[in-house]
């Protein structure tokens, strides 16, 4: 089997960015958010409940601008994608070329679209259940009242940390579905995993880097601890804060 010739190991689809703008527009929904919790007593029961009619109908609104900002997204991970393909060498430009460029990818496009506004709107929905459990907490225990004040005071900086989580999980996750999708569609059956080289990398990853793993049959991974394991397959890049990637494999002509 042989692989697309690079003169380095590095990702060749370059997301970042897509990922940069991607978490600015989100964040600026976490600073919507913050907002309107701000601009009720922390802690007051009476305002969990008109916060959370708030953000509830402030996360259908965002509906049609969720669906722009998340096919702007997707839209720029394809490209970059099409790119290292067809970039790639002379010889995946001249075999495969016709393949990468006819790929399936549409429905694939569809799906990540459709999971990328749930997660956004996700942004303030969570917001809203944080608010609410923690002004319960401090109604169930008086003394953390004002630790709960504090906590609810940090939403701003918490949905965007959030938001910061999704870019970076979600443009990875869409460069490595349509790496997949692309892949499949030229005949390719397996890929090498490769990790990003640094002292960041999950152990359970680095254990992975250099082997091979069939497209239909992702690894077995622990994204736990060894106290507290949390046992998922997936393929690179398609896990939170993973920045894995998949180097296709093709068989020999």
């Amino acid at each position: 089997m042989r692989s697309p010739t690079r003169r380095n190991k590095s990702n060749p689809v370059k997301t970042s960015r897509a990922e940069r703008e991607y978490a600015g527009a989100l964040k600026k929904v976490a600073e919507q958010v913050g907002a309107v919790i701000n601009g009720f007593p922390a802690g007051d029961p009476e305002s969990a409940g008109p916060i959370s009619n708030i953000l509830s109908r402030y996360a259908d609104a965002i509906d049609p601008w969720a669906r722009r900002i998340a096919a702007r997204m997707l839209a720029d991970v394809d490209l970059s994608d099409r790119k290292a393909w067809l970039g790639a060498s002379e010889e995946i430009s001249r075999i495969l070329g016709q393949e990468i460029r006819h790929a399936p990818t549409g429905a694939a496009m569809q799906d990540l679209l459709e999971e990328q506004v749930v997660l956004i709107k996700s942004i303030p929905r969570d917001a809203a259940d944080r608010v609410h459990r923690l002004t319960l907490e401090g109604l169930e225990d008086s003394t953390r009242a004002s630790t709960v004040a504090k906590e609810i005071q940090r939403s701003t900086e918490v949905s965007k940390s959030k938001a910061t989580l999704i870019a970076r999980t979600e443009v990875a996750r869409s460069a490595s579905v349509l790496t997949q999708v692309r892949a499949e569609s030229a005949g390719s059956t397996h890929y090498r995993w490769h990790t990003a080289g640094d002292s960041d990398v999950r152990h359970s990853h680095k254990a992975l880097n250099g082997k091979i793993f069939a497209w239909t049959d992702p690894p077995l991974i622990n994204e736990g601890s060894d106290d507290s394991p949390k046992w998922m397959r997936h393929h690179p890049g398609q896990v939170w804060n993973c920045r894995c990637w998949a180097e296709p494999i093709f068989p020999d002509d």
